[in-house]
């Protein structure tokens, strides 16, 4: 045994097995390279920082101001990527960098890029206002002239009233003008009009609402503008109608004037005189051209101004972020009693503890400072975080685990073993090698295009499916190996290894009344015979096939965390965990799930036509009685009854020496302190730590027995309902087999079987449409969450605790669109 134990000891540690070694440090920073300092801390990005002011609000904290200005300035940036994103224009792929850019010089900037393109945008839009109101002029002039028959008796009323009823605007200084000439003594006996614009979806409703106040004492006429105008409140070009509403009397008018308000109808005059109406038409298409000219030459102007903003926005938000990070951080840090340092804690790994110091020594000299910044390693009471270095073949096997618990600090990683397992357990439920080729062709496109897809922003599911293309890649390969233990391409069974070592009996092996296979030559070479495809005994061959590999399986994961759970004890140093943990496991899974093991071994070697339900189920009703013609080796009774007294042992083993051995040590460990105190010294007393006693005085036998007792039930139980678990490795395997003959035969056959291009092209269709997205991804899906069910319960709950925090540095690299 201590031969063992010193090979185990000598054995090089692995990367990924425990956790990086951690140390609590304390800075101690000048105030002049205290900004400098998180800066380079940042860029190394191995630091994790304790928050010592957790007690106070963001805005009491020091440099609250500082973060309030980055703030303001992420806001700024945001309304020029935004502005630039309406423009239609890019961001430059290579920016622009400015050297030496300091925070205060970039705040002025963006104030006057901000307060310039704010003025740009108003001017521009009264511009455009003025535009749509000068262009919906122009096309009421163009139709509603067909709607007015000159009259001389009533000519002039019409244009009085319509001079009367246009909207004021400081646009229109020469229009109205020469509107204004036309005003004369008006006939308020005759009859008037009101011309105008509105949009066409509010037509309809317009003349119901005018027909009801004038009481039907009015004519309607409309015509389609004819062109989209912009609507200036939803920037959207919508279509308008032109309307001409011939009334009599003032109260008509007014009532006819609020509903043009109420539904935002625009009206506008509209003299009955040609000669009158072609002068203002080209007055208005006068103004309408240099319009065009001044809008255009603002457009030009400003997106100019963006482009050149474009440029330099990537640097500017990430400078920003950086240093909005850097006085969060700044934020984390105490004063000490001089106020002329700041004062922090945080955790870092061990190998980084010689470059964090040759950033911070490299901060000192940057920043002048004559005094250097003190870095020293304290004592921690608490657990320190979880941090794995990982690349990105490991990190998504990582983060599966992490999503169930991060691990406790330095105790046994699951994710070594789940690179394998996983995508193992996952093919075993999902085998089928031509599946299999077309889950690695999308692997393989994911992985060629690493490079350009991890710089671009994907989509929810692109983004999991692009985290996890190593995973599918493994996923892929082993449903290849395990489709070719089944023999099974898109349910098909091919020769690849030979010919098979079975011929039928009759003319066809599916009748009910053959007598099957008989076996003619040695067995095929590589997985299932190809000849058990179609024949009469194929679902009890392949259900007994992989209902016991299943199990094997199991049985096999279990033992390996029970195992992981005996390094975890020898790592800590926990020998009671091995005396009354690991040994009485490991004896109770093996005794039963281990035996069940052994016996589909032995008759799968010896071709035996043992009952093994019979065998387990009389292990304990009858451990006594012969078994006759299920016995499948000599000495196999005595060995069944030794051990099930074995598995009936370890029960109370497990249950009950370990919380009194606990509360034995703790009453020796209280009575050996007490006397140890007695001959301390004053000073001894006051620096011993409080959380040595609080765990001493802490200590509860019947909270630790019950919990003892929970942990040994569910263990026992979950013995049986984990093995059983594994069963599901059998029935998704036997489904997803079954789905992919269904859609074989029922379908793809079906549709080749009639002589028509048509309907063989519609099933080739359906196949392939069942295949992608019901085999392919809804399958796919499912055993992955299998997988993840029996590593997460039945694979883990063995070992693993799960209860740790993860390692969280302070880095630039980790700084997403979401910390602005």
């Amino acid at each position: 045994m201590e031969r063992i134990e010193k090979f185990i000891d000598n054995l090089p540690p692995m990367d990924l097995m425990r956790s990086e070694k951690m140390t609590l440090v304390q800075l101690i920073i000048p105030v002049e390279s205290a900004h400098r300092a998180i800066s380079y801390l940042g860029e190394l990005g191995l630091l994790q920082f304790r928050d010592l002011n957790s007690e106070r609000s963001p805005f009491q904290r020091t440099f609250v101001n500082q973060v309030k200005r980055c703030g303001e300035m992420s806001r700024k940036l945001r309304f020029f990527k935004d502005q630039i994103s309406k423009a239609g224009l890019l961001s430059s792929v290579h920016p622009v960098v400015e050297p030496d850019l300091e925070l205060e010089e970039l705040e002025i900037q963006l104030a006057e890029h901000e307060n310039e393109l704010i003025e740009m945008n108003s001017n521009s839009e009264k511009l455009r206002v003025t535009y749509n109101e000068l262009l919906e002029f122009k096309l009421v002039l163009q139709k509603a002239c067909g709607f007015l028959l000159p009259s001389s008796n009533h000519a002039v009323a019409e244009e009085r009233e319509l001079t009367e009823n246009i909207y004021s605007n400081d646009d229109y200084v020469e229009t109205a003008s020469l509107l204004e000439q036309e005003t004369r003594p008006a006939d308020q006996s005759g009859l008037r009009f009101i011309s105008g614009i509105i949009c066409k979806s509010k037509a309809l409703r317009f003349e119901r609402m005018l027909f009801r106040a004038t009481r039907g004492n009015m004519l309607f006429n409309q015509a389609p503008a004819g062109e989209e105008i912009m609507d200036p409140l939803s920037a959207e070009m919508v279509e308008k109608t032109v309307f001409v509403v011939h009334f009599s009397g003032e109260q008509a008018r007014t009532k006819i004037l609020k509903i043009c308000e109420a539904v935002g109808a625009n009206c506008y005059p509209v003299p009955d005189d040609i000669s009158k109406q072609r002068q203002i038409t080209r007055e208005v298409s006068s103004h309408l051209s240099e319009l065009e000219t001044t809008l255009d030459a603002g457009i030009r102007h400003r997106n100019k101004a963006l482009t050149s903003i474009g440029y330099h926005l990537t640097q500017w938000t990430s400078m920003v972020r950086r240093e909005k990070a850097v006085y969060d951080t700044l934020n984390m840090l105490n004063f000490d009693v001089t106020k002329k340092c700041l004062v922090g804690e945080g955790w870092c790994p061990i190998f980084a503890k010689v470059q964090i110091q040759e950033a911070l020594q490299r901060a000192t000299f940057d920043s002048s400072s004559q005094v250097g910044i003190i870095f020293h390693v304290m004592d921690a009471v608490e657990s320190p975080p979880t941090y794995f270095r990982t690349n990105h073949f490991t990190n998504a096997y990582q983060e599966i685990v992490d999503a169930y618990g991060v691990a406790r600090y330095q105790e046994a990683n699951p994710a070594v073993y789940t690179v394998v397992t996983f995508p193992f357990l996952f093919a075993v439920m999902f085998g089928d090698w031509g599946h299999g080729i077309c889950l690695l062709l999308g692997a393989l496109v994911l992985i060629a295009r690493e490079g350009r897809l991890s710089t671009q922003k994907l989509g929810s599911f692109m983004e999991m499916l692009f985290g996890g293309r190593y995973v599918l890649l493994l996923m892929s390969l082993f449903s290849i190996y395990c489709g070719l233990i089944y023999n099974e391409f898109f349910s098909v069974p091919f020769h690849i290894f030979g010919g098979s070592a079975y011929k039928c009996r009759d003319v066809t092996c599916s009748d009910a009344k053959s007598a099957g296979l008989i076996k003619f030559r040695d067995p095929y070479p590589f997985g299932v015979d190809p000849s058990w495809r179609g024949s009469r005994l194929e679902l009890p061959f392949l259900n007994s096939l992989k209902m016991k590999m299943s199990i094997l399986l199991g049985v096999a994961q279990m033992n390996l965390g029970i195992i992981l759970s005996y390094f975890n004890a020898r790592f800590f140093r926990s020998s009671l965990d091995i005396r009354y943990q690991f040994v009485p496991q490991m004896i109770f899974l093996n005794s039963l799930f281990g035996y069940l093991s052994l016996l589909i071994i032995i008759k799968w070697c010896t071709g035996s036509q043992a009952d093994l339900y019979h065998v387990m189920i009389y292990m304990f009703l009858s451990p006594t009685d012969d078994l006759g013609e299920n016995e499948l080796f000599w000495g196999q009774r005595p060995l069944q009854i030794v051990l099930l007294l074995l598995a009936l042992v370890a029960v109370p083993w497990m249950l009950f020496p370990k919380p009194f051995i606990l509360k034995k040590l703790h009453s020796e460990r209280f009575q050996g302190r007490t006397y140890g105190l007695l001959g301390s010294s004053e000073f001894e007393l006051d620096v011993e730590p409080d959380s040595a006693r609080d765990h001493h005085e802490e200590f509860n036998f019947s909270e630790v027995f019950v919990h003892q007792m929970i942990h040994s039930i569910e263990f026992v139980l979950g013995a049986v309902s984990n093995t059983a678990s594994y069963l599901r490795l059998w029935a998704l395997s036997l489904a997803h087999s079954e789905l992919s003959t269904v859609f074989y035969e029922k379908v793809l056959l079906l549709a080749w079987g009639y002589d028509n291009i048509v309907i063989r092209l519609i099933g080739l269709a359906v196949f392939a449409f069942a295949t992608a997205f019901i085999l392919l991804m809804m399958e796919t899906l499912s055993a992955f969450l299998h997988a993840l069910r029996l590593h997460w319960v039945e694979f883990q709950n063995k070992f693993y605790h799960g209860d740790g925090y993860k390692f969280k540095p302070f880095s630039f690299a980790l700084i997403t669109d979401g910390d602005d």
